[in-house]
């Protein structure tokens, strides 16, 4: 997972950047009607929902748009938005997951074949490669934040508690369950009351491509412009980060 967490680093970096503008805070208030149509407008009773405020609340969205995303969604005539998932490759034949959230998927689908082909890409019939990744739980959890002065006896704890691997850096401890135990980690991270920077579930590659740099600055080009559709939620790829290509992109 070394490799895949460097990338989850840079995600991080992107995602502080990205938080000056409103449109991370809008694919959040997605996430926020999509769960309360799912499983309704009580956090307690909807895990998804408590993960959605808790991803809003670390990306600093304020107390009021939270309480008012989750009332709109709970009125009759809200928004509904459909969730799809699209798959395709990049330049090098790298592969591509694209996770959306839309209220029109003639125009998403449109968008996504757009960028692809206007970018070294292409969209790909489903199935197409989905078969390189694993649908993992994903829980970044800020070391300094939550006072973990014994690092390693909490990753041991984790694992006790479900946690397939754990990847352990300066500032975030990042653990990764199978999909079906992600809701019994989310409940002992919050019996622990840790505070948690990122959690979900992501598509995990099981091989990774490797690229010359320029190849491989073309496929970050691509990602970037794929997750700044205002329709995409999450973009997932079997890129091999190397230190060159981290240097270059960071």
């Amino acid at each position: 997972m070394a490799g895949h967490n460097r990338w989850s680093q840079i995600k991080r970096k992107k995602a502080a950047e990205d938080a000056k503008r409103s449109k991370i805070f809008t694919k959040l208030i997605r996430e926020i009607l999509v769960a309360v149509r799912e499983g309704g407008p009580d956090p307690d009773a909807n895990p998804r929902l408590r993960m959605a405020i808790a991803n809003a609340k670390a990306a600093n969205m304020p107390k009021d748009n939270i309480e008012r995303a989750i009332k709109k969604a709970s009125q009759a005539g809200a928004e509904a938005y459909e969730e799809v998932i699209y798959e395709g490759y990049g330049p090098g034949g790298v592969a591509i997951i694209v996770e959306c959230q839309t209220d029109n998927t003639n125009r998403t689908t449109s968008n996504l074949r757009y960028i692809f082909s206007k970018n070294g890409g292409s969209l790909a019939t489903r199935g197409a490669v989905s078969h390189m990744f694993n649908q993992k739980g994903v829980f970044i959890i800020p070391i300094k934040d939550n006072g973990i002065d014994d690092v390693e006896a909490f990753a041991l704890e984790a694992m006790e508690a479900g946690a397939d691997d754990i990847d352990i850096d300066n500032d975030f401890i990042t653990i990764y369950t199978a999909r079906e135990d992600f809701g019994t980690m989310q409940k002992f991270l919050e019996s622990r009351s840790m505070k948690v920077q990122e959690a979900g579930l992501q598509y995990i590659p099981t091989i990774t491509t490797t690229l010359p740099l320029e190849e491989a600055k073309k496929v970050w080009n691509l990602i970037q412009l794929l997750e700044d559709d205002d329709d995409v939620k999450a973009v997932y790829h079997n890129l091999e980060l190397t230190e060159e290509l981290e240097k270059a992109i960071s």
